[in-house]
């Protein structure tokens, strides 16, 4: 069977690698150029380390920091409009994922007609006809992955919707590992174990080949090996760099193999409660992966080997088991809730949240167990209870 493989053009990965922005401007013919961020970073003088080279070119610049956590449709359609009136020629994205989402669509947008929800995924009627202006992509969490993909996430009333093409896809990405040292412990903590989630649904996507499958395993040894770290110690540059290649290699693993379950079921989870996105994959991470073990017990054996653990003595099935419990015992130890109760989501709200984590079919379909919607309760029941249910 074939696979497609789609990568960004181009990508810039390492501490310093920063630096490479002005001549990836200039090479894309900037001179009004739109910066979205988050006013969190404005207020750390981060976007100053963005800003001013780029004036120093005599070029235009505009700060945008109408940003904020999981991105309602709303916040998408006042940006859009913004960037449409303006004229810019170039969208640089500073931020987490929201941040980086929104710059897409921007940037995608800008030279499309119509609003924001007209091209949504679940419910739109249009379709991208053009790639839109330049986008330079940079991100300042190790988590989301946004940078490398042709994603941008919304949240509706209820979940979450996407828009979703290669048009999406950044012309250039800087990932630079320095950038993520001034994050809090609790976003570092998040933005990891999303960065986690990704690798280990592409792992067993059923989309997965060899390729995608190194991507992920790597980024599952480099980010179990240093999140704990990073978590308690934010300036150790070792755990900061291993963090920022592993979402990378997260990221065009799960871009090229998918997400699945655990990833429809955070949507709702955002959508309804406002929990982050990150939170949300943690929170029930463990509970998908347990629910699907036997549908996928090998490739789970080989993520707690990733993970840094010998399986010698065990058989297939216990190793799958280990994985289940290692995956617990990481989001307990970077102080995520383990349960459903922990983000004080009600009982009362379990059905409402399997009618909406079923409507995401894009996702499910990847799965390697098929789950239907009383698969989907049966999960979110576990994630209330804290305690693991198998198929």
């Amino acid at each position: 069977m074939s696979s497609k493989i789609t990568f960004m053009p181009v990508s810039y990965t390492g501490w310093g690698s920063l630096e490479h922005l002005v001549s990836e401007a200039e090479r894309l013919n900037a001179s009004n150029i739109l910066i979205v961020t988050d006013p969190f970073l404005v207020e750390l003088g981060m976007t100053d380390k963005i800003v001013e080279p780029l004036k120093a070119k005599g070029w235009e610049t505009s700060v945008y920091t109408e940003v904020v956590p999981e991105p309602p449709l709303a916040v998408g359609e006042k940006l859009v409009e913004f960037t449409r009136k303006h004229k810019f020629d170039l969208v640089i994205g500073l931020g987490g994922g929201s941040a980086l989402d929104l710059a897409k669509l921007a940037g995608v947008l800008a030279t499309h007609d119509g609003n924001v929800a007209d091209y949504l995924n679940l419910t739109g009627s249009l379709s991208l006809s053009d790639k839109g202006i330049p986008k330079i992509l940079i991100p300042t969490t190790s988590g989301t992955g946004s940078e490398v993909t042709n994603i941008s996430v919304l949240s509706l009333e209820t979940t979450k919707d996407v828009v979703t093409h290669d048009y999406l896809l950044p012309d250039v990405a800087i990932i630079d590992p320095a950038l993520t040292v001034s994050l809090p412990p609790k976003v570092t903590a998040a933005t990891g174990i999303d960065a986690l989630t990704h690798a280990v649904e592409a792992y067993v996507s059923v989309n997965a080949n060899p390729v995608t499958d190194a991507f992920a395993l790597q980024a599952i040894r480099l980010i179990s090996s240093s999140i704990r770290t990073a978590v308690t110690d934010g300036e150790n540059k070792q755990a900061r760099t291993d963090m920022s290649y592993g979402s990378y290699l997260a990221g065009l693993s799960f871009f090229n193999a998918g997400v699945a379950g655990v990833h429809a079921l955070a949507y709702p989870l955002g959508g309804q409660f406002h929990v982050s996105h990150g939170e949300s994959n943690a929170v029930l991470l463990p509970y998908v992966m347990g629910y699907i073990r036997q549908s996928c017990e090998k490739r789970m054996k080989d993520i707690v080997e990733a993970m840094g653990f010998s399986t010698a003595q065990l058989s297939q099935a216990q190793a799958s088991y280990k994985c289940v419990e290692e995956l617990k015992r990481l989001v307990t130890d970077v102080n995520i809730p383990l349960t459903l109760k922990g983000f004080e989501i009600p009982e009362d709200s379990l059905e409402s949240l399997a009618d909406a984590g079923i409507e995401q079919k894009r996702i499910l379909a990847r799965s390697p167990m098929k789950l239907e919607r009383q698969d989907i309760l049966a999960i979110y029941q576990a994630a209330y209870a804290g305690t693991i249910t198998e198929k």
